[in-house]
């Protein structure tokens, strides 16, 4: 379970405002990578839900919408969401389109962050000084929130795609290649929230 130890250790060093970043949707073969960003009051949060933090990928959707809820109506948490669509993951690649939805995410918060704990091991281009945190969602209870924010928004968006392009999935597979995901591409094609620089979908591609 993710503590406060990475937290207390930034504010030793004279942090004060420390966010935490994560993101959400590196693997999917279609919709936007998005990223979220956290501010945590500890002294102020609720304890149950401090307690509840945990890396989105552990938790149920139910449970992942519940904590989005509190985080979001929590006064002592400050949140920011930054995306990367389709097109800047098919220029750039998703490695930098991911960094550039994380920095987006800070730029958001209605707080300015003097330190960031970022999740994983590559460095997004922000203003203030950062630490990466491999498996951070797992260690830090801010990158922890944070993957929860991303988590939920990006499927909620996914979910809102699959309204408009029935029969691939998004809904439930969130546009990972699924079986289902799959078998659609066949048989319906590639729309314009493909990653048309994934392999996967390359293959589908009418020439």
């Amino acid at each position: 379970m993710p503590d406060t130890s990475f937290e207390d250790a930034a504010r030793a060093n004279g942090s004060k405002c420390i966010v935490g970043i994560d993101e959400a949707g590196r693997g999917p073969w279609a919709g936007p990578v998005v990223a979220g960003a956290a501010v945590l009051d500890l002294a102020q949060m609720p304890t149950e839900l401090l307690d509840a933090l945990d890396d989105s990928k552990k938790l149920t959707p139910g449970r992942r919408d519940n904590l989005y809820e509190q985080l979001s109506g929590c006064s002592a948490v400050h949140l920011g969401v930054g995306l990367s669509d389709v097109a800047e993951i098919d220029i750039h690649n998703i490695l930098q389109a991911t960094l550039m939805a994380m920095a987006r995410a800070v730029a958001e918060l209605p707080v300015k962050a003097d330190y960031a704990l970022v999740d994983g091991n590559q460095e997004p281009i922000l203003s203030c000084p950062l630490e990466t945190v491999v498996k951070g969602d797992t260690r830090s209870v801010s990158i922890a929130a944070a993957s929860i924010v991303a988590k939920v928004t990006r499927d909620r968006i996914m979910s809102d795609l699959a309204v408009k392009f029935p029969g691939y999935g998004w809904e439930t597979n969130a546009g990972y290649g699924t079986p289902q995901h799959q078998m659609a591409l066949r048989h319906l094609g590639v729309t314009p929230h493909h990653r048309q620089s994934y392999k996967p979908v390359q293959q589908y591609l009418k020439s």
